[in-house]
């Protein structure tokens, strides 16, 4: 198994107002001071992604933005998020994370597993092989049968998680799993070394 490495939290800001201007200035402080407080804390500009849209409602004038940043770090993820909650209250709406694997993250699983199936494969030949006073010998033959994998996110996946989760529960939710089967042939030493074949 294998937890998230990625979290991306998607930040919601938006004025009305009668004047252009006014509009855009009000979301524009906040804008700058989300960003330095994610920069302050570690994160670095390429992380951070921001989308604007301005629009008429009403004959007032609206701005909305929404800004996406992406945490390795989800303890620095905390810190940013509950500042931001603390200084800009009900002004911003802060998602909850979605948590998710980068396609390198779901390979070094895939590796990990394939590695620990054919470790336990060795271990229990050489069992067998000490249970009739033999050696276990060279491996002629390892080949990988199948590999599942169940669980997980990837960073495109629209999150169905209720908003009532905590935190460690989605990122258990997003948690990938993998298993693996592999079949070995190895050489088995006698006491005589004589070779024989143990599958």
């Amino acid at each position: 198994s294998a937890g998230p490495d990625r979290a991306r939290v998607l930040l919601r800001l938006r004025s009305r107002k009668e004047a252009a201007g006014a509009a855009r200035s009000s979301v524009a402080r906040r804008l700058l001071y989300i960003a330095q407080s994610a920069r302050q804390r570690g994160v670095a500009d390429e992380n951070m992604t921001v989308t604007e849209d301005f629009s008429t409602v009403e004959n007032t004038y609206q701005m909305e933005a929404e800004v996406c940043i992406v945490f390795s770090d989800f303890g620095k993820m905390q810190n940013v998020c509950n500042l931001l909650t603390e200084k800009l209250g009900t002004s911003v709406t802060i998602s909850p994370p979605h948590f998710y694997h980068t396609p390198e993250a779901v390979d070094s699983l895939r590796r990990q597993v394939c590695v620990a199936a054919v470790g336990n494969t060795r271990r229990k030949a050489q069992e067998v092989c000490r249970l009739f006073g033999q050696s276990l010998g060279k491996p002629l033959l390892i080949r990988e049968e199948e590999t599942k994998e169940w669980g997980g996110h990837t960073d495109s996946q629209l999150s169905d998680s209720p908003d009532s989760l905590t935190l460690q529960e989605r990122i258990q939710n997003a948690t990938a799993h993998a298993s693996c089967r592999v079949f070995a042939v190895f050489e088995i030493k006698g006491k005589e070394n004589r070779t024989n074949k143990l599958l």
